[in-house]
């Protein structure tokens, strides 16, 4: 009988536990297995291939598929464990791709990342881990698992500069209770130098960059390629109501956006111009100085809550990170019905753009979080 609890919090010898890796080729994920393979942990590698081999080898610096499967199965060679490959292109296609391009065509802003890890990463990809008895799923992000009195609890990394707490907000308790995050107390260069002492021939990969399935960067070409003649030209209206110019599609604008309005300098302005909504059902971009985008109030739509127990409208004092490098704000947060809630600023924020996160925390444990549905003055 194991009276202890081992690394990871389990009550059994590393021996005798088995973790399932999830490993995207990257440093930090093979890492990630290299050094529970190191503390005798029993340690199965996945990755999952998640798009198109040729799409990603138009891209360097992605993620899952092509060149990033080559590096996690010579990672797992190297290490000594089992390492399997699988098929998750059409789960990806559909939670993933199709709600980025429909997200866009509703004039919203979209974090696939966060999609990813919702849906696939620690939904379906966790079920197979417990398929495959495994007693933990571990990743290589760089956020914190901490055992709270009521249980698991979410918390930001070590390092700010590296803090992944933004694009986990949607992990359930269920998830968290099952989740480890080794890397989380730990720096980037502490990782690389894990890598390099494991002999690792990622120690020195770059991390990967942009959205994994955008090869060349431009977004409304995928969704123009997904949603074939949805992405249609309009007006650029003012909020004044005077129509500046056309544009190309309202998936090429964010709510915040200052550059690459396509209207040069306006006769009379004496301010810069920012995208202030989006009206996709008009096929209109409304712009606007930067008065026009304080927003004092934003609400907030299919919320997971991993805070303490709220009666509905309950205020808590919270601090609300509202796209992922911002600064988080203060604010007062009110759950509501429905899987609902309110962010009550303490000062204006600028540019909050519907699709984006809005993640609550309290010092350094993220409370939760949802997603963008609208904003109030």
């Amino acid at each position: 009988m194991i009276s202890y609890a081992n690394s990871l919090g389990i009550a059994k010898r590393p021996q005798d536990t088995r973790v399932v890796v999830a490993m995207s080729g990257g440093v930090d994920s093979s890492v990630t297995a290299a050094v529970l393979r190191e503390e005798g942990y029993d340690v199965v590698g996945i990755t999952l291939q998640l798009y198109d081999h040729g799409i990603a080898l138009q891209k360097p610096g992605a993620c899952c598929a092509g060149q990033d499967i080559y590096d996690a199965r010579q990672v797992a060679d190297r290490i000594g464990i089992p390492h399997y490959v699988l098929d998750y292109e059409g789960k990806f296609s559909q939670d993933v791709i199709d709600d980025f391009a429909d997200t866009y065509l509703r004039g919203e802003t979209p974090i696939p990342c966060v999609r990813c890890n919702q849906r696939v990463k620690f939904r379906d990809l966790l079920n197979t881990a417990r398929d495959l008895g495994a007693d933990a799923l571990a990743t290589g992000h760089y956020v914190r698992r901490v055992q709270g009195a009521a249980g698991a609890e979410l918390h930001r990394a070590i390092d700010p500069g590296r803090d992944q707490s933004y694009f986990l907000f949607a992990t359930t308790r269920e998830q968290l209770e099952f989740l480890r995050f080794p890397l989380g107390g730990l720096t980037k260069p502490e990782t690389r130098a894990l890598a390099e002492r494991h002999g690792l021939e990622v120690a020195a990969k770059p991390d990967s960059q942009d959205i994994c399935f955008v090869p060349n960067g431009s977004y409304a070409d995928v969704v123009a390629k997904l949603r074939p003649g949805s992405v249609e030209p309009g007006d650029i209206v003012h909020v004044d109501g005077r129509v500046l110019g056309r544009h190309r599609g309202v998936v090429h604008y964010t709510v915040g956006q200052r550059k690459g309005l396509g209207i040069g300098g306006i006769r009379g302005e004496e301010e810069p111009l920012f995208v202030v909504r989006l009206e996709p059902g008009q096929r209109r971009v409304v712009v606007g100085p930067r008065r026009e985008l304080a927003r004092n109030v934003v609400t907030i739509r299919e919320v997971n809550w991993l805070g303490p127990a709220l009666a509905p409208g309950e205020g808590l004092d919270v601090e609300v990170k509202l796209r992922s490098a911002q600064p988080p704000a203060p604010a007062v947060w009110r759950l509501g019905a429905d899987g609902t809630a309110q962010a009550e600023l303490h000062e204006p924020q600028y540019g909050v753009a519907p699709g984006q996160a809005c993640v609550v925390y309290q010092g350094d444990r993220v409370l939760g979080g949802g997603w963008i549905a609208g904003t109030g003055a």
